[in-house]
């Protein structure tokens, strides 16, 4: 007679644990998220490889990192984090369902830092249990692997079991303050640009293809600023030290930038993705609505090269 296999047996509060190590690759970053000392974490992911009898993560200087078993595991907890946060929405109703908790959102720096965060006051007082984290940063973060919750970008992103969806466009237009202007003059065509001096970003450095907006208008013949910072480059324009192609939200924050040959502009998509399994989740949905309405009301801010406000 066949031996009967062993009955693998686990605590389901483990799998919380894997899911925080999984996403932060870090036990103290995931110690902090769950609000528990780094060593629980470590115990816990330990007691779970033990229970099951398997390494779920390769550990290094650089941090964990995920085993084939590690991310088989990955598809199931996930599943089971959707299961369970499903149930206030199910057993209680969505209408009393309790919209709280934190919510990651990662943007790139000029839209996260100029525009984002403008939008926080009026979400805040909205949706008051609900904590936004704003991650603003030059590389593209895993959606895949909940680096994020909520990923605004400028382009469409790919990825597993992602819903992407366009909210709105903005447009890019040339600034330049009204000191630079007072010393180099008002260009009256693109000829006339030849001899101006340029802020943009380093060539080398642009990650993603749809910041390079410059390049649609015009190649200029002098640059005299380079930065990987949206910001640092609008700061770099405001102080006078040349023309920037800006998003017409940068530039609203500073009423002596002046839009130059505003006939002239590009325009870029904004697209707010999730994963499927976050799509039902309240604080996740309120920010997602949120998000989505503010920018169709923003349309002419987003869209006009000057702002009345």
């Amino acid at each position: 007679m066949a031996k009967a296999a062993r009955t693998l047996r686990y605590n389901w509060d483990d799998v919380i644990f894997f899911l925080e190590v999984a996403r932060t690759r870090n036990l103290v970053r995931a110690g902090q998220k769950l609000k528990v000392d780094h060593t629980t974490v470590s115990r816990r992911v330990r007691e779970l490889e033990r229970s099951l009898n398997t390494t779920l993560f390769k550990r290094s200087k650089a941090g964990f990192a995920l085993t084939e078993a590690g991310l088989r595991l990955l598809q199931f907890a996930e599943g089971m984090e959707n299961n369970a946060n499903a149930i206030i929405e199910t057993v209680v109703g969505s209408e009393k369902a309790d919209a709280a908790g934190a919510v990651r959102i990662a943007a790139m720096e000029g839209i996260g830092s100029m525009y984002l965060t403008s939008c926080m006051a009026a979400f805040s007082k909205a949706w008051p249990s609900i904590q936004v984290e704003l991650i603003t940063d030059t590389r593209l973060l895993d959606m895949t692997r909940r680096e994020a919750d909520i990923f605004i970008s400028f382009f469409r992103p790919k990825g597993r079991r992602l819903s992407v969806k366009k909210i709105g466009e903005f447009r890019i237009f040339l600034y330049a303050s009204n000191a630079y202007l007072q010393r180099a003059g008002v260009p009256s065509d693109l000829k006339d640009l030849d001899n101006h001096a340029f802020i943009d970003f380093i060539d080398e450095h642009i990650h993603i293809k749809e910041n390079r907006w410059l390049s649609d208008i015009l190649r200029p013949a002098h640059v005299v600023f380079r930065s990987t910072s949206l910001v640092s480059q609008y700061m770099a324009a405001s102080n006078g030290l040349g023309i920037a192609m800006l998003p017409s939200y940068v530039a609203a924050h500073n009423k002596d930038l002046r839009p130059i040959l505003p006939s002239y502009f590009s325009v870029r998509d904004i697209w707010i993705s999730v994963h499927e399994d976050l799509l039902h989740i309240a604080r996740i949905k309120a920010v997602m609505g949120f998000l989505e309405k503010r920018v169709a009301a923003d349309v002419d801010h987003l869209m006009s090269a000057a702002h009345p406000r």
